[in-house]
């Protein structure tokens, strides 16, 4: 997971606790790149995310509710998915090819944050 330049949209993702949410994002594979006591950078899987501290009152994420998610894109779906099993929300989540067209899975982050980690499944079939 070599730290390098990339061109791209990232998300930002308001935490409630972001302590807890850096974990999560480590376990995912992550490493914090930059950023500062209330705004963090990780890298992972050649992939960016970016974390920041939620406020309080109507700044607050929603955690019943949270309208918030994030969708990897990559190649890496396996060995993502093996680091997390036992967070993979089931029964929907589960690692498979989706009708869409996706090999993928899901888990709940901090705050009821979905994350999606996925590859087109055509380019899964191809590999093997």
């Amino acid at each position: 997971m070599a730290n390098k330049e990339s061109v791209g949209a990232f998300a930002i993702v308001p935490t409630n606790d972001l302590v807890a949410t850096i974990s999560f994002w480590e376990r995912l594979g992550f490493e914090r790149v930059g950023g500062d006591k209330d705004y963090i950078i990780l890298t992972g899987w050649d992939c960016e995310v970016h974390v920041t501290q939620a406020g309080e009152g109507p700044w607050a994420v929603p955690v019943d509710h949270n309208p918030f998610g994030v969708f990897i894109r990559t190649p890496q779906v396996d060995a993502i998915a093996a680091l997390v099993d036992d967070l993979i929300i089931r029964p929907g989540g589960i690692l498979r090819h989706r009708d869409w067209g996706l090999y993928e899975f899901a888990v709940a982050a901090p705050d009821g944050l979905l994350v999606r980690i996925g590859w087109p499944s055509s380019l899964v079939e191809a590999k093997s």
